[in-house]
């Protein structure tokens, strides 16, 4: 607060209060350069929600039959969320990083599923008939005279894969990328003894590679993003 002085009753000098004045243009100004700061995270977090989105569509209508161009079109959703968060020097806000990774999460744990079976089933021209407890059908040869009896292996694991994604998922968000190794080790032990037949050995690197590869890069956005 400013004083100036003006002239009493008696010719004495008074103080008098006045009060700053605040010009318009100033703030006007102030606000155009707030709007300038947060107008690209803004723009940044509406296309990566809507891609997110779209991608999380995609892979839920493949579900039940993976449909390449559907599978295609998620791949390069993320892919490209991929680049434009690793190029662009813009951090998004914390609240929208959160809703963010809720949708990345969903998206890695689900969209897995289709992902991984459409690998599979590129990589041995469908051959392989799937058993109906989330395992595959092969035949295993019996002691003489017995013909081959065909047997479900690598059972429950359409369930591991959800639970799979599911945790490197959530340690890739948290910033703990090295629980994935764990992940790994612990699915390898569990399914050693199941690993005699080449047709199992095949899916279960495969399968397995595909799904943390989808995981780590549709989760791998967000802290891209906020970072």
């Amino acid at each position: 607060m400013q004083w100036d002085a003006t002239a009493g009753a008696a010719g004495g000098v008074l103080p008098r209060a006045v009060s700053p004045r605040v010009g318009v243009g100033g703030a006007c100004q102030t606000d155009r350069m707030w709007l300038e700061l947060d107008l690209p995270a803004a723009v940044l977090s509406t296309f990566l929600f809507l891609a997110l989105c779209a991608a999380l569509a995609l892979v839920t209508v493949s579900l039940g039959r993976p449909s390449a161009v559907l599978l295609g079109c998620a791949v390069g959703l993320v892919v490209l969320s991929v680049i434009i968060v690793a190029v662009l020097p813009i951090t998004i806000p914390p609240l929208m990083g959160a809703i963010l990774a809720l949708l990345a999460v969903a998206l890695a744990t689900v969209g897995g599923n289709p992902i991984v079976r459409w690998v599979l089933r590129a990589a041995d021209g469908g051959k392989t008939p799937e058993g109906p407890r989330g395992g595959i059908l092969v035949e295993l040869m019996a002691a003489p005279p017995a013909p081959p009896r065909e047997e479900e292996i690598l059972r429950g694991g359409t369930t591991i894969g959800y639970l799979e994604r599911l945790a490197a998922a959530l340690a890739i968000v948290v910033g703990f990328p090295a629980a994935i190794a764990v992940i790994v080790a612990l699915k390898g032990v569990g399914r050693f003894t199941e690993l005699a037949t080449p047709a199992a050995r095949e899916r279960f690197i495969v399968g397995t590679l595909a799904s943390l590869l989808w995981a780590s890069a549709v989760a791998g956005i967000i802290p891209l993003a906020m970072w």
